[in-house]
């Protein structure tokens, strides 16, 4: 697997310019709570047309290949949304298309790939992870796109910072939550390019929070993860491959709690109806709660797919079985 690195502007430019006639720009909104010492804007990516950023870097990542590495179809491997977005594209391009996905990822997303014609592959979450880090691949013949360290992809979710701060020149933070980290590399080497001192910070599940743990011990560390509802952010470890690359674009990480995760839905929903799976709903529960948000702070709101069952819990004050 080649090492990632930082996509330049102007990559990050064409990958928008490719994306432009499939898929418009999604809205920054202002979420007015009367906070005294910060202003919240929701970068509501819940609107794409899969209801989650990550039908960007994926269609980014077949639009910028020639027609030839696409003729035997293309795979990626994906606890759910990357899946859900690259059946899209590959939908969109008359391109066969397959998701290696592990049994336990969210219902919805499962059904969205199928919906859409890809052929859903289950393989164990040890598997799923040897695939991300590029320990071992599936022998198929399909061209696999990594979804953390492909570099297309890494330039599709710039495009998600370019609009941010064009919207808002003024941004002061940006609190993206970090999964496998290539959404908030992404987004970073955009708001970093166009704004120098704004900040970016990567927010994770407190059951899972691997960036903290290698921000804390100066390098990677393997965790054990507590169970969680939350299933797009968060893991054992990062991906060795692009760590180093994130790990020079954010200000630090920011973790928070199931009860902050679903306080934090309730309120996009009671104030904006807004509906974000938990890993979309953690940037706000950051910015209520961390020290590091002040002044114009835009919260990526990455996704809203989540299985009714889930969601009806949240609505009711519960937090979901994981």
């Amino acid at each position: 697997m080649n090492s990632p690195r930082r996509p330049s502007l102007q990559e990050i430019e064409q990958a928008r310019n490719r994306l432009a006639p499939h898929v418009p720009p999604t809205p920054l909104v202002r979420l007015d709570l009367g906070l005294p010492d910060r202003q919240i804007f929701l970068k509501l990516e819940t609107l794409s047309p899969i209801g989650a950023f990550k039908l960007r870097p994926a269609l980014n990542a077949l639009l910028s290949r020639e027609s030839d590495a696409l003729a035997s179809g293309v795979a990626t491997t994906s606890s759910g949304n990357m899946a859900y977005g690259m059946a899209w594209a590959a939908n969109r391009l008359g391109v066969p298309m397959a998701a290696y996905m592990y049994s336990g990822a969210p219902q919805t997303k499962i059904d969205g790939v199928r919906r859409l014609g890809g052929d859903v592959r289950f393989i164990s979450m040890e598997t799923w992870w040897r695939y991300i880090v590029g320990a071992e691949k599936p022998d198929f013949p399909e061209l696999l796109i990594n979804p953390v360290t492909d570099q297309a992809v890494l330039s599709g979710n710039g495009s998600i910072g370019m609009e941010i701060v064009e919207d808002l020149p003024e941004v002061d933070v940006v609190l993206t939550p970090y999964g496998g980290g290539s959404m908030t590399t992404g987004v970073a080497s955009a708001v970093k390019a166009l704004r120098a001192e704004a900040k970016v910070f990567a927010v994770e599940d407190e059951n899972a929070a691997p960036v903290t743990a290698a921000l804390a011990a100066g390098r990677i560390v393997d965790l054990e993860t507590r169970p969680s509802f939350i299933k797009s952010i968060g893991g054992p470890s990062l991906v060795p491959q692009l760590w180093p690359v994130a790990r020079k674009l954010i200000d630090g990480a920011v973790t928070v709690s199931l009860e902050q995760v679903t306080d934090a839905m309730r309120l996009l929903f009671s104030k904006s109806k807004v509906v974000a799976e938990g890993a979309g709903a953690a940037s706000l529960a950051a910015a209520l709660k961390s020290e590091h948000a002040r002044g114009n702070v835009v919260c990526v709101i990455s996704g809203g797919n989540i299985d009714a069952w889930a969601y009806a819990a949240v609505l009711a004050g519960d937090i979901p079985a994981p």
